[in-house]
């Protein structure tokens, strides 16, 4: 799930902290899908079910793990050695530095990516404020010593081959930086044809997509 809560991709209502695994199989995670006609009857899978299905293209696999560092790595690491043709087709990948620490610790041969959009401890996606008072401030402060880190040591000292970058801060010197490291920047999330032909041929740097069709809004 990519939420904290069933709400948004599902028929569902309610945090995961608080629902079982029966209980979210029981919901319907096509019904405010755009092409929910065409998914009656799916299920939410297991990670392994949905690995199995997803090994059968040629895609590459992003895992973006949330949270709880020491239970993701463990269970990635159990699936990279029941598939071990996901060390050529897949990145985990994490807001949290303590998650790629624990996955590199795990398993030293899984390629990982750090995720990062600046000021995302003190402001929402949208530019809102996060906190009231005196508390915004400390997350403010807070996001621009993590700022830093990323870009000064955190990136050499986990190991990462890649920057997974909220697109609106990517520019072709911020893009050189990255190249000089030899480290991969990749763009979230781009949907647009004409953004599509700036990132891969002006800026030069892989993106992730919600959609292949241009006409269509991010689900």
């Amino acid at each position: 799930m990519h939420d904290s809560t069933v709400d948004r991709t599902t028929d569902g209502t309610g945090s995961l902290d608080h629902l079982t695994f029966e209980d979210v199989r029981k919901l319907d995670p096509a019904a405010k899908h755009r092409l929910h006609k065409k998914y009656l009857g799916e299920k939410v899978p297991t990670l392994r079910e949905a690995l199995v299905e997803v090994l059968k293209t040629n895609m590459t696999i992003y895992f973006d793990v949330k949270g709880h560092a020491a239970q993701a790595s463990t269970a990635l690491k159990e699936m990279y050695k029941e598939f071990p043709e996901l060390y050529n087709r897949s990145i985990v990948c994490s807001f949290e530095p303590m998650v790629i620490f624990k996955m590199r610790q795990a398993d030293q041969n899984v390629i990982t990516a750090l995720t990062h959009r600046p000021w995302s401890l003190s402001f929402h996606g949208n530019g809102k404020a996060k906190y009231d008072g005196y508390k915004q401030y400390v997350y403010m402060f807070l996001d621009v010593v993590l700022d830093w880190s990323h870009h000064a040591f955190l990136w050499k000292l986990l190991g990462v081959s890649a920057f997974l970058v909220q697109k609106n801060f990517i520019s072709l010197d911020y893009a050189r930086f990255w190249a000089e490291r030899g480290v991969d920047v990749v763009a979230w999330t781009v949907n647009y044809a004409d953004e599509k032909r700036y990132y891969e041929n002006i800026l030069q740097c892989h993106y992730i997509t919600d959609t292949l069709i241009e006409t269509c809004s991010p689900p």
